[in-house]
Formats: C-alpha cells, sequence, structure tokens
C-alpha cells in the first residue's frame, strides 16, 4: 500500500516539485520513498511496507528496464499469476505483489487489469514509446487524480500533491455544487477544483501526446432466478471465506474493524484476525459498543474501543475536511476517523465490511420497492399528480413521504443511498447566477444500463456506481491512509461480485430481511443477535446536537456568512435551521451537509 505520483516531461527546480508531492501524501506510506525521472517522465512513490517488507520498494522495473511501475494497492492473486508468469519466461527480482503488475503487463498489454484481483492504481511508463498506462480497479477502492497543465499530464493517489506542481491553480468549480449538494459528495468526474479530474473505476488512461479513456469493466447483473436457496448459500459462502483468506495475505499484523453490525462481524469470526476495533458517542441510542465486546468475548479476540465525546466530534471535522480534499457530508466520516486513528496504534492493516450492502442488499432503502407495492393498483398517472400537489406544500404529516415516492418513477426519486436536497429545494437553495443540474441527468445514463432490471437491483447498480466510490470508498481510502493504516475490503472482490451478480433478487432482498442470503449463511458462525440486527452503520447523534446552543449559532453565523450570501439564499437556510432547532422538522442532514460544505469551502477559498 502506498500512495503515488507521476508527471511527464520535465520542469524547473524538478527535484523539489517531486520532494514537495511526494511529502504531501507522505501519511500514504511513511516506510519508504522512491522516484524515477529522466528528462520525459517522473515516478514517485511512498510505501507503506505489506508484503516482501526488504525488498518491494518501487518504483520497479521489467528485465530491460523499459517499463516502470508505480503502484498503490493490493494484488491478491499475485501468487498464481507470479507462476503463469515465470511459466512464460518472465523474471522476477521481488517476492512482492507490485511485480506481477508489470511482468503481466509486458505479456498481456493493457488486458492485464483483467487478470488482476485486488484494488490498486498504478502507472506504467514505457521508455521506448513514452507511453503512459494508469489504471484503476473495477470498484474504485484506491484513488487517481490527474490534471493537464501545457499538455503534460499530472498525476496522484490524492489531490492535495497536484498542486505542488507549478501551474497546477485551486480553482473552485460551481460545476460541482448542486450535485454534491444532492448527492452528499461529489459524483462527477471532476473535481471540486476546476480542471482536476479522478480517473473512474475500472477505467484506464493511455497518454502520449494525448490522453485517451477506455471503460474496461461493467457491472452485469446475470440473475439466476432458478438458483436454490441451499445452492447460493453455499457459493456464497465459499466465495466469502475464500476471499477473505486471500486478504489476510500480509507479512505484518492484521485486525479488523468491529461495530456489532453483521458485515463485520463476519470477518471478525471468520479471518482469524486478533485484534478488533471500535467506536462509539456517549448517547447510548448511537452506541453499539456493547454488542462489539460480547462479540469479541464470544470470540475470544482482543477488543478496542473508543468514545467519541462531541467536542471530539466537532473539533475534528477542519481535520478531516483538510483529509478528504473535498467535501463529504457522511456523518460517518467522523468516528471513521476515529477508528482508523485507533487500529494504527495497534496494526498496520484491518479488515473492513464496506461493499456487503451495495452486492447484497443491505440498505434498507431497497425495500421500498416492496411497500410501495400495493399503490401501484392506483394509475401512475394519479400517483404523480398527487405527488406533485404534495411537494409545493409546507404541511407535514404521517405518511407525506410515502405518498410522494409512490407518485415517483424509481429513476426520478433514486439517486443513491442519500438524496438530500431534491429538484425543487435546490431551486430554493442555490442562488440563480450559479447552475444547478437535476442528478438524474448523471444516474439516467446507469438506468439505462439496467432498464429491463427490477426496481431493487437499479438501485444496487447505481449505489455501485455513485454512492460506493464517492462517499463509502472514498472516505475509507482517504481516512484510514491519514493515519497510516490499510484498510482491505473483502466483500470487494472480483470472485464476490461475480456471486452477487447472480443471485435473484428474492435472495437479496425480500419482506422478511434486508441482505436475505447473506444473513442465512452469517447465522452458521454469528450469535442470532449479530446475523439478524438492522443495519445502523455509523449513527450519529446530528438531530439533537444541532438543537444545542453552543452547535446551533456557530452553524446559525455560519449560514448568514459571506460565502453562504455568494452561493445560496440565507433565507432559506436559517429557515430549514430554524425549523429544525424549534423541533418542527428533522432537517438534520441537510444543514450538516451545507456545513460541511461552508466550512471546506472557507478553509480552502475564502
Amino acid at each position: 500500500m502506498c500512495g503515488i505520483i507521476g508527471y511527464t516531461n520535465n520542469v524547473s527546480n524538478n527535484q523539489s516539485v517531486i520532494e514537495n508531492m511526494l511529502q504531501k501524501i507522505s501519511h500514504r506510506g511513511p516506510d519508504d520513498q522512491g522516484y524515477y525521472q529522466d528528462s520525459k517522465i517522473t515516478l514517485g512513490m511512498r510505501r507503506l511496507s505489506i508484503i516482501d517488507l526488504d525488498s518491494g520498494n518501487q518504483p520497479l522495473f521489467n528485465e530491460d528496464k523499459s517499463l516502470i511501475l508505480v503502484f498503490n494497492g493490493e494484488i491478491y492473486n499475485y501468487q498464481v499469476l507470479r507462476a503463469k508468469l515465470i511459466s512464460l519466461g518472465h523474471t522476477f527480482t521481488t517476492n512482492s505483489d507490485s511485480e506481477v503488475i508489470i511482468h503481466g503487463y509486458e505479456e498481456y498489454g493493457n488486458d492485464i487489469v483483467n487478470h488482476l484481483r485486488g484494488m490498486f492504481a498504478f502507472a506504467i511508463y514505457n521508455i521506448h514509446t513514452k507511453a503512459l498506462f494508469i489504471a484503476r480497479d473495477i470498484f474504485g477502492i484506491k484513488p487517481l487524480f490527474y490534471t493537464i497543465v501545457k499538455n503534460e499530464l499530472v498525476f496522484a493517489s490524492e489531490i492535495k500533491a497536484l498542486f505542488e506542481y507549478p501551474g497546477v491553480e485551486k480553482k473552485f468549480n460551481e460545476q460541482c455544487l448542486s450535485s454534491y449538494l444532492a448527492f452528499q459528495y461529489n459524483p462527477l468526474t471532476e473535481t471540486f477544483y476546476r480542471g482536476i479530474f479522478q480517473l473512474l473505476p475500472a477505467h484506464y488512461l493511455e497518454f502520449t501526446d494525448n490522453l485517451k479513456l477506455t471503460h474496461y469493466f461493467k457491472f452485469n447483473y446475470n440473475l439466476d432466478d432458478n438458483l436454490k436457496e441451499t445452492d447460493a448459500l453455499n457459493m456464497l459462502e465459499s466465495t466469502l471465506k475464500d476471499s477473505i483468506s486471500h486478504h489476510r495475505l500480509a507479512d505484518v499484523e492484521m485486525g479488523s474493524f468491529l461495530s456489532g453490525g453483521i458485515d463485520s462481524s463476519y470477518l471478525a469470526a471468520n479471518s482469524q484476525v486478533k485484534k478488533t476495533f471500535s467506536v462509539g458517542f456517549e448517547d447510548h441510542r448511537c452506541n453499539e459498543l456493547p454488542l462489539a465486546r460480547e462479540l469479541s468475548q464470544y470470540l475470544d479476540i482482543e477488543n478496542y474501543q473508543k468514545v467519541i465525546t462531541k467536542d471530539e466530534f466537532w473539533h475534528t471535522i477542519p481535520t478531516i475536511l483538510n483529509i478528504l480534499d473535498e467535501p463529504v457530508a457522511d456523518p460517518s466520516i467522523i468516528p471513521l476517523y476515529h477508528l482508523t486513528k485507533l487500529a494504527s496504534q495497534h496494526v498496520k492493516v484491518v479488515l473492513s465490511g464496506e461493499g456487503a450492502d451495495e452486492l447484497f442488499g443491505g440498505y434498507n432503502i431497497y425495500q421500498t420497492p416492496l411497500t410501495l407495492a400495493p399503490t401501484k393498483i392506483i394509475p401512475f398517472f394519479l400517483r404523480k399528480g398527487l405527488k406533485n400537489i404534495l411537494i409545493k406544500t409546507n404541511y407535514e404529516f404521517k405518511g407525506k413521504q410515502y405518498l410522494i415516492r409512490a407518485g415517483q418513477k424509481i429513476e426520478e426519486r433514486f439517486i443513491g443511498n442519500a438524496f438530500i436536497f431534491q429538484n425543487h429545494e435546490l431551486k430554493k437553495l442555490i442562488k440563480p447566477q450559479w447552475p444547478i443540474y437535476p442528478p438524474q441527468v448523471l444516474t439516467n445514463a446507469y438506468y439505462r444500463d439496467v432498464a429491463k432490471k427490477d426496481d431493487i437491483t437499479k438501485m444496487q447498480y447505481i449505489d455501485l456506481n455513485f454512492w460506493l466510490r464517492g462517499d463509502i470508498l472514498r472516505k475509507a481510502d482517504h481516512i484510514s491512509m491519514a493515519n497510516s493504516l490499510e484498510v482491505r475490503v473483502p466483500y470487494l472482490d472480483k470472485e464476490v461480485w461475480a456471486i452477487s451478480s447472480i443471485l435473484p433478487t428474492n435472495l437479496r432482498v425480500n419482506k422478511k430481511a434486508t441482505k436475505y442470503i447473506f444473513r442465512k449463511m452469517a447465522a452458521k458462525s454469528l450469535p442470532l443477535q449479530n446475523s439478524e440486527r438492522k443495519k445502523l452503520g455509523f449513527p450519529v447523534p446530528l438531530n439533537e446536537w444541532i438543537k444545542e446552543e453552543q452547535y446551533y449559532q456557530p452553524i446559525k453565523e455560519l449560514f448568514n456568512s459571506k460565502s453562504a450570501q455568494k452561493y445560496f439564499n440565507c433565507d432559506y437556510l436559517n429557515y430549514l435551521l430554524d425549523e429544525h432547532y424549534q423541533g418542527i422538522h428533522n432537517n438534520a442532514r441537510k444543514i450538516w451537509t451545507v456545513y460541511i460544505f461552508l466550512t471546506w469551502y472557507n478553509r480552502n477559498f475564502d
């Protein structure tokens, strides 16, 4: 695991540019630093040593030194690939997983990406052809950002490193604002910094005199409606245990996050780790620590815990926004920061449960198509008409949101696990001089990919392509690496995806349960209270905290600041805040999303 940087051609003060870029991502790899430079290319890396501690340093070369590699991630099938490549005549000089990439590229060319099982973002430069090849894994577990300066490509694992390159400027990108406010993160390819882009998951980039992007993998569902429950359970269990086994490959001690929920509990029970890590809040409604402690005792493993105070929560927000580079308004960023900090004091690597909900249907919202089914006896045009009336009224009553959803097609109402500001609310919030893009403009193309699938499968597909990369994995990578901790995600494995993609919808989500077949399987190795628990995630008591004077007043000041006045209708912002403060309506997530944006903006542009 590490961080990588690079750029084509040379610049004045080249040495200081390299050093400064690498310093900005030093937290990603405190164990070692390396770089290569000539008149046409500079490649650098910072290393967190996990496999082949002594000889796995980078950059790496092939046999004749015509290819150079810098790599961030882990390749879990590297031993099989290594044996195959040796049989084909390739010579290895290390025992690291990194080296299979460069020899694999020699053998398979660009298609090497389809041979890799793991998480990765890497760059390979060909000295003879002057061609640069950069690739990212199918889920987007490992990040990669790039920009073009005077026809030269500059890239890095984190945005902050790009600003150390001459000519890369911090310019606010207003195009991202409305999308962020809808999704609670930036879902666009272009970042909040104008001219800086992310390389999307399952894409590779080729650069010589110009840039070419290729989408090399898509999540295709081939549902097998004849698949029996017992067969599905057995296939899933064997595949998951195989993935966990592969993800345990390391030459250092490994631990596991443990929330008390089913995803992390299953990993802790089946990975042979000796240490688990948990965080919670003082509010018992948002505290899963007792459950984590109970399971750890049941499994006879150590459990390290931390209780996060209110002050710790609010005071660490600026630090975390600096880590993320862009605003992410998922409240779980704060407990995740404290969790990774706790774990990093004891281990270098942890297993974590990201991806299980997206693959197996774990979010409660996935049951919405089932709960709305009775309304389908009413013609859609009538439901839609009622929805249009209800949206325009401020009168709140029990069941209002249910009736609104009944009058919306899935393509309109679901843009991912979070939909913070609806289209009509964005028009009230954002000042008219700034662009507003309905979020459906982004999701509609993905809905077309699964046009013939059921609504639950459509929702999972949207989350795989938006929520997972934009929220879940962005925060997991940046926050863990800020604490020099490698997070591995066994559920996000190519073979696990292959099994999940054939599961009939009713084995994923039904009226009985979300993540139905996964729960059945987990019950074989977990106490019933763990396998049947409803999803909580990282619950945060924002609703109550915002009503407290010590937090309400600073938020109100921020909502009337110059930056707020520049972009937002402050009367509407104050209406949302005061309505929440008075207990009239729960606007916590809306308030939080704007608060995070303004806090981030003021630190970067004001």
